[in-house]
């Protein structure tokens, strides 16, 4: 998200539809909002809950329970309804649907070659993995390119997706590696944070400042990552000083298989986002 500091934010050239106004949406919708990089006037969003229309007027952007009434005049459509009814949300949005707009899509599991066939021929279609710390302007998201998405197309949707945190581009075989990894891995960042802190609660802390302490601790050493670049066992090196209290407690996380624990968690991720993805969407 921007600061009081950041330059202003080149808007998009081009209006949003939005098929779809759950949580996601919205946070992607706030995010580009939030940025500048796109006036309320230019996003227009489809929605069948009555009182989520009436939220997202509020904001200023254009609700309605039509799908080709939002697409109608936008040139990038971002498909976020559920799998199943991605079909449907594309066939009702019809003759509206043009081979000129970019199509994104955030529906876990239906592929690019699923997506093209629902759209008009030539479309650029773009699918994207986005995480749940979106809603604060902290995701993590990837994307993968259709047959035709140039790298036009993809600079738009990383800017898109950067409004909400960072975006790196991958191969479409890729993606369910993403899903594994930062898809699910928000899950497994508050099974840490909740068991540090557990720990602190065991050693005497009050529940309340324990939580601070493991959120804020886990927040600041991934800032520290990205920001200066190095590995992580740099600065786990560093913090582990000859004899003392953190080479202690490493080594008790080895002996309880966490590192281990880990790896599988995101190759049974990986393994069951593949077996999802074959299903008929």
């Amino acid at each position: 998200m921007t600061t009081k500091t950041d330059p202003p934010a080149e808007p998009l050239a081009q209006p949003i539809a939005f098929l779809g106004g759950g949580v996601m949406a919205c946070a992607i919708l706030r995010s580009l909002l939030d940025s500048g990089l796109l006036a309320p006037s230019q996003a227009s969003v489809s929605e069948i809950v009555p009182a989520r229309r009436e939220a997202l007027e509020a904001l200023g952007v254009r609700a309605s329970a039509s799908n080709a009434e939002a697409v109608r005049g936008a040139g990038i459509v971002l498909v976020a309804v559920k799998p199943n009814v991605v079909p449907a949300a594309l066939q009702e949005a019809g003759e509206a649907l043009r081979p000129d707009q970019l199509v994104v899509s955030i529906a876990a599991g239906v592929p690019l070659a699923r997506l093209e066939g629902l759209l008009p021929p030539g479309s650029p279609v773009i699918r994207v993995m986005p995480n749940t710390p979106v809603q604060v302007g902290a995701g993590a998201s990837a994307l993968c390119r259709g047959t035709h998405a140039t790298e036009e197309h993809a600079a738009l949707a990383r800017r898109i997706f950067e409004a909400g945190g960072r975006c790196v581009e991958v191969t479409e075989a890729q993606i369910d590696a993403v899903t594994g990894l930062s898809g699910s891995g928000p899950a497994y960042a508050c099974l840490i944070v909740e068991a540090l802190a557990d720990g602190g609660v065991r050693m005497g802390l009050p529940r309340d400042v324990a939580l601070t302490l493991a959120a804020q601790t886990l927040l600041g050493t991934a800032q520290l990552l990205l920001e200066t670049g190095e590995h992580p066992a740099v600065w786990k090196d560093r913090v582990a000083t000859p004899g003392g209290t953190t080479i202690a407690g490493l080594a008790a996380l080895e002996a309880a298989g966490v590192r281990s624990g880990l790896i599988q968690a995101v190759e049974a991720a990986t393994l069951r986002a593949g077996e999802l993805g074959k299903k008929p969407s």
